[in-house]
């Protein structure tokens, strides 16, 4: 991590605040261990108590990348879980993504529940977050993924939600100022009330006040994040779908997307001059997966191949209905940051801070 985080501090070694929060508040709480697996165990036993009788005793979001994908081996495999699969469709896939997603679900003998977005409204929302000259673009992907899986998991009554997200690859946080928080519902009125052209009535919503109090404390339902509690590495990981599934790996960390492969391999670093792989690579450098001087070879290579970018251009602008200029213009327009709009960064930052205090979020991110 350096200076292309607005926000990075160094102390007086001159070691940043990312690894200083990994070191003292990250690590103590992960456990890629023996131990790890016994609370897994114990988890995963509470979840096969509270749902005996049903057929699915929790639910999972598979995108058809390696933490999901992973996820899921593991749930079945080693703790016998029967989850309910559902993947959120909201027009980005990758030819690969899709392969590894039929791959581990039918290997598996599972069902998987699709969702499919409507596209309308996806493009609109897409089309209102260029407008806003904000960094975020994924938000349209993200916010419909994580609403998605807090309303299957309600409408089909199932208490446990496993979440890949996990400290083996993303104990490093992204900058808030690039990546907003993603169920800011201010933030995202903001933006959809100047330049929305549709009501975007197909489009699932899930305010942080919906998922944190009602869910959580009314409806009971609970986030297991299970690859904390198993010795989680990267490349063992591709190794063990590929020779299972036939999983096919990426060359970026959320690349599943056509959408995420170009925001931040092009979009992100040309426009806010801020390469994504920082964050990524330094997750497996302290989570000890990597050295810092082969994440420093590596962000010696480009971002994104200059011979196909003018291709993903040209499929992005077709995709949502715009010319490739005006696709263009949008880089050009002046930088704008969630500050820029009505927000609740105050009480997401206090609310982060209090679970992170307490051992129920191992960074605050977006």
């Amino acid at each position: 991590m350096d200076t292309s985080d607005p926000s990075i501090t160094f102390d007086e070694y001159g070691v940043c605040d990312h690894c200083n929060d990994f070191y003292a508040s990250v690590r103590p709480r992960w456990h890629p261990n023996h131990y790890g697996k016994i609370l897994a165990k114990g988890i995963c036993d509470q979840i096969k108590k509270s749902s005996s009788k049903n057929s699915f005793n929790c639910i999972l979001g598979l995108s058809g990348g390696l933490d999901s994908s992973y996820l899921l081996h593991l749930a079945v495999k080693e703790f016998g879980l029967r989850p309910l699969v559902f993947h959120v469709d909201a027009g980005w896939n990758t030819d690969v993504s899709t392969s590894n997603i039929e791959n581990i679900v039918n290997k598996l003998n599972l069902d998987l529940y699709t969702e499919v977005i409507e596209w309308d409204a996806v493009r609109d929302f897409q089309l209102a977050l260029f407008k806003s000259g904000t960094p975020y673009l994924d938000l349209a992907q993200d916010h419909a993924f994580f609403a998605t899986m807090y309303n299957f998991a309600e409408r089909y009554n199932i208490k446990w939600i496993l979440n890949g997200g996990n400290i083996s690859t993303e104990g490093i946080r992204n900058p808030k100022s690039l990546y907003y928080y993603g169920t800011d519902m201010s933030f995202i009125n903001d933006i959809r009330n100047r330049f929305c052209t549709t009501p975007m009535t197909g489009y699932p919503w899930s305010s942080i006040y919906k998922h944190k109090i009602y869910l959580k404390y009314i409806r009971r339902i609970n986030v297991f994040r299970m690859l904390n509690y198993h010795p989680y590495n990267k490349q063992l990981a591709i190794n063990e779908l590929s020779h299972t599934y036939g999983f096919k790996p990426y060359p970026q960390k959320h690349f599943e997307s056509v959408f995420t492969r170009y925001f931040e391999s092009y979009w992100l670093p040309t426009r806010f001059g801020f390469d994504p792989r920082r964050v990524q690579l330094s997750s497996l450098i302290v989570t000890e997966q990597l050295s810092r001087q082969d994440a420093i070879n590596q962000l010696k290579q480009p971002s994104f191949d200059s011979s196909s970018i003018g291709l993903d251009s040209e499929y992005i602008a077709d995709k949502l209905g715009i010319s490739t200029s005006e696709l263009n213009s949008y880089h050009k327009l002046p930088l704008k940051y969630y500050t820029d709009y009505r927000n609740e960064s105050k009480v997401f930052d206090v609310g982060a801070r209090l679970l992170k205090k307490v051992g129920l979020e191992y960074a605050i991110k977006r």
